[in-house]
């Protein structure tokens, strides 16, 4: 810096090497994004600090107390705020550096373009210029604020400058910098498939997220795939989400999301929402106005509740709560009536509200790992449902509805506390597979018109408490897998079970014949005693 410049050629260079020595200028998408970015967390600490001066302290608590609580509430959001807003400032900081050394750009090119009398003495050196007039403003370095939030227009890209010293407006270009400093800018090539580059292991940060989301807004981008690319600082999204108003397929799962924004109802094209494996502790009302959603998989959160907006998903189809933290399901999910696969396994739910029967297109419930007691008569009235799997609750007893459940193929109930399986469920003729295993101590039978069940293939009743095979078993002529073990079985040698399920129903059917036989040999014929004990009394 303290070298003595003797030339002008001199000066030009340095002013060349000054220019380059700034970072890369950000891409005006970039620039927008931090823009919005900054507004949105401003309008959210707003939110957030309105909603803690609303906080009212209860009598038992001192005033003081209150007080400080309150105050470090507030120093969290103003804390929170600035982390969030760090990168977009220091952005705008940079862009508003370009912008300043754009414009000194400028003057050094047209003192050097204007030709001077002193050129006229034979010095090699490049011509001279005569000093800027005295009303030519001094540039001074200007704050993101000023550049953002004013009346004034953001620079455009391509009105802009970048570090390799282009010099070029939409005017102006000048062969004095044909050596290569000043080459514009490549233009940037538009593509409808949008891609999220980098490295394998890195990941978006929140202003490079918000950048992305401009990008696609632009691009009508329809599909997002962001599964495990957001940092995990990153622990909600901005606002401007709400302008992917063409996307139609959004991937957000296996990062630390806890906070979905409200306008993330604005994506109202979205068909297909993937957000498991995040931190979500609760659902925007606004989660109701994807109106086109097909498929949403929320598994693997911190859910404890549904909002009651959930009914307003008509056409959803697929709908994935699993390994959250729900105690109840909402009343409204009856009006899902697009609805054909709902999982809720891995919960505390307790029960499974009657409205269920509202979901008259459901094909596949799962409800293992809860807590449930019973299942509703309600759900014997969904006759379109064909896999039920309740495994590994507190349930003891069926419904006697399910007689009703015409498309049922697979019934899993083992693990719970059953005590009996109800006749209704033999008139359930399209099943194919029956898992009633490990109810323990408390199943002792099977249904007398199991044999009902001609299409039924695999059973397994192992680990209870049954005693004897039902004479009906032996129609069972479609059965390929069955599993006895840990029963106390009478009339069942192991080595007949160990050959199969068709070698039990054969030994059943033989069984049952051979007992046919007996009973028919030991009734009671009429001797010549009671044909003449017969004639007297008929003579009489």
């Amino acid at each position: 810096m303290d070298k003595h410049l003797d030339s002008r050629n001199q000066v030009v260079e340095e002013i060349m090497r000054i220019h380059k020595s700034l970072p890369s200028r950000p891409e005006i998408d970039d620039v927008e994004a931090a823009t919005s970015l900054i507004q949105n967390v401003e309008k959210d600490v707003f939110a957030r600090l309105e909603a803690i001066d609303k906080q009212v302290k209860t009598s038992d608590v001192p005033q003081e107390l209150f007080d400080v609580l309150q105050e470090m509430r507030k120093g969290l959001v103003f804390y929170q705020s600035k982390e969030q807003k760090r990168e977009a400032t220091k952005m705008l900081d940079l862009e508003s550096a370009h912008l300043v050394f754009d414009e000194l750009i400028q003057r050094a090119f047209r003192c050097i373009a204007s030709p001077s009398p002193s050129s006229s003495n034979g010095s090699t050196d490049m011509p001279r210029t005569e000093p800027e007039p005295a009303s030519t403003p001094v540039v001074s370095f200007v704050s993101p604020a000023s550049l953002y939030f004013s009346d004034q227009t953001p620079v455009k890209s391509k009105e802009m400058f970048t570090r390799d010293d282009t010099f070029v407006t939409t005017k102006a270009k000048s062969s004095l910098y044909s050596d290569g400093l000043l080459a514009p800018r490549k233009p940037q090539i538009s593509d409808s498939t949008l891609k999220v580059t980098g490295n394998d292991g890195e990941k978006l940060s929140l202003i490079k997220l918000a950048s992305l989301i401009e990008v696609s807004a632009k691009k009508a981008t329809q599909e997002l795939n962001l599964q495990h690319k957001l940092m995990d600082q990153l622990e909600w999204l901005p606002d401007s989400i709400g302008k992917l108003s063409s996307l139609v397929r959004l991937d957000l799962s296996e990062n630390c999301i806890m906070v979905l924004p409200a306008a993330i109802g604005g994506l109202l094209s979205l068909t297909r929402l993937d957000l498991h494996s995040n931190r979500i502790g609760q659902l925007p009302e606004s989660i109701g106005d994807l109106i086109n959603l097909v498929n949403l998989n929320l598994s693997g959160n911190q859910l404890s509740s549904l909002p009651s907006a959930v009914s307003r998903l008509i056409n959803l189809e697929e709908l994935d709560l699993s390994s959250n933290s729900l105690s109840v399901l909402p009343e409204s999910i009856g009006s899902l009536v697009s609805l054909k696969k709902l999982d809720v396994e891995t919960n505390n739910i307790e029960e499974i509200p009657h409205s269920i029967s509202g979901c008259s297109s459901l094909k596949e419930l799962r409800a293992d790992y809860n807590r449930l007691k019973a299942l509703p008569e309600a759900v014997g009235k969904i006759t379109t449902l064909e896999i039920l799997t309740v495994r590994y609750n507190n349930i003891r007893q069926l419904p006697t509805t399910m007689s009703s459940m015409a498309n049922l193929k697979e019934l899993d109930v083992s693990f719970n506390e059953l005590e009996s399986v109800p006749e209704s469920l033999c008139y359930a003729t399209t099943l194919v597979k029956l898992n009633i295993g490990n109810n323990f101590a408390n199943l002792r039978s099977l249904p007398g018109l199991i044999g009902n069940l001609e299409k039924l293939e695999e059973l397994d009743m192992s680990n209870n408490q049954i005693r004897f095979l039902p004479y009906s078993f032996k129609t069972l002529s479609q059965l390929r897998v069955l599993c006895t073990e840990q029963n106390p079985l009478e009339e069942l040698p192991r080595d007949i079970t160990e050959k199969g399920a068709q070698a039990v129903v054969q030994y059943m059917n033989d069984l049952v014949e051979a007992r046919n036989t007996k009973s028919q040999r030991i009734r009671p014929k009429k001797s010549w005693v009671n044909s003449i004990c017969f004639f007297c009394k008929s003579t009489n």
